[in-house]
C-alpha cells in the first residue's frame, strides 16, 4: 500500500497514513472516535521529505496494515511546532474537508491575488488562530507577521485565509452585512473602522477565535509561508464549485 504524509491544520500535526487524500479526509472528519465531527484541513506532503526534527523513519516502520489487511489510517509523527519545520516546497495539494466528510483539493498557484484598496479580514489557522482585520493585502500581512515583522509579535511560519467582508471592506460603519455569518458584527465594524482611520494597520478581532473556517466565505484562497517563501492556494469561484464539485459546495454552504 502507498504511504502518504499529511500536515493536518485542525489540529496541527504531521501524520503518516495509508489512506489516499479523500479517504483520509473522511476518516479525519467523521470516521474516528478520537474526535468530534468537524472540519479537516490538511496538506499532502512530499513523501521524500525528511527533517531531523521528525522521527519519520520510525513512523514509517509503524505504519503497517492491520491484521485483516485493512490500511493503517494514521500514525502521528508530531503534534507540536510542525509547520515551522516543514519545507514549503515539500507541500503538495491542500485539502478542505467538510464536517460530513466531503473533500476538495486545491492546487497552489504562482500567481498571487491582486491587491485591492479595501479592508481585509484574515483568519489565522496555524500555529495560532486569531481573527484579524487589516489595511494590508495578503502578501503585506504575511510579511508583517513572518518575514519582516515591525513589532514584537511574530511567528516562524503561518497558514491563513482571507475571508469576505462584502460592503464592510469599504464602508465598515454603514455597509450592509447581508449574509455574512460572523458573530458580534458591531465589534467587527469598530475594529474595521479603527484600522481605516487610525495609525494601526492591523487589529485583532478575536484572539481565541476557532480555527474552523467558513468555507463559503473564503474571499480568494489560502496562504502558507515561512521566512523563506509564501505559497498561495486559490479557492475556485462559487460558480465553478457549484458546477464541478456540487456535493462539496452544498455541504460547505450548510
Amino acid at each position: 500500500m502507498t504511504t502518504h504524509f499529511y500536515l493536518s491544520l485542525l489540529p496541527e500535526a504531521l501524520i503518516v497514513s495509508m489512506l489516499d487524500p479523500e479517504e483520509f479526509g473522511t476518516y479525519y472528519a467523521v470516521g474516528s472516535a478520537k474526535k468530534s465531527r468537524g472540519q479537516a484541513m490538511f496538506f499532502e506532503v512530499d513523501p521524500t521529505f525528511r527533517h531531523p526534527y521528525f522521527r519519520i523513519e520510525e513512523a514509517l516502520k509503524r505504519c503497517l496494515p492491520h491484521e485483516d489487511g485493512s490500511p493503517k489510517a494514521s500514525i502521528y509523527v508530531s503534534v507540536y511546532r510542525v509547520l515551522e519545520h516543514v519545507d514549503i516546497d515539500a507541500l503538495m495539494d491542500l485539502y478542505l474537508t467538510t464536517q460530513d466528510g466531503r473533500t476538495l483539493g486545491l492546487k497552489s498557484s504562482d500567481q498571487l491575488p491582486p491587491a485591492d484598496e479595501g479592508l481585509h479580514l484574515y483568519q489565522e489557522i496555524v500555529p495560532v488562530s486569531p481573527l484579524v482585520v487589516s489595511r494590508l493585502d495578503p502578501v503585506s500581512f504575511y510579511e508583517l507577521i513572518v518575514k519582516t515583522p515591525t513589532s514584537l509579535i511574530t511567528v516562524p511560519a503561518i497558514t491563513f485565509v482571507e475571508l469576505q467582508l462584502g460592503e464592510l471592506a469599504n464602508d465598515p460603519e454603514m455597509g450592509l452585512v447581508e449574509n455574512l455569518p460572523y458573530s458580534n458584527i458591531d465589534h467587527l465594524r469598530q475594529c474595521l473602522s479603527d484600522v481605516k482611520t487610525k495609525f494601526v494597520s492591523t487589529k485583532m478581532v478575536d484572539r481565541t477565535h476557532s480555527p474552523v473556517v467558513p468555507y463559503r466565505c473564503v474571499k480568494n484562497g489560502f496562504f502558507v509561508g515561512n521566512t523563506e517563501k509564501l505559497r498561495y492556494y486559490p479557492m475556485p469561484s462559487a460558480e465553478t464549485l457549484r458546477t464541478e464539485n456540487y456535493r462539496w459546495f452544498r455541504s460547505a454552504s450548510m
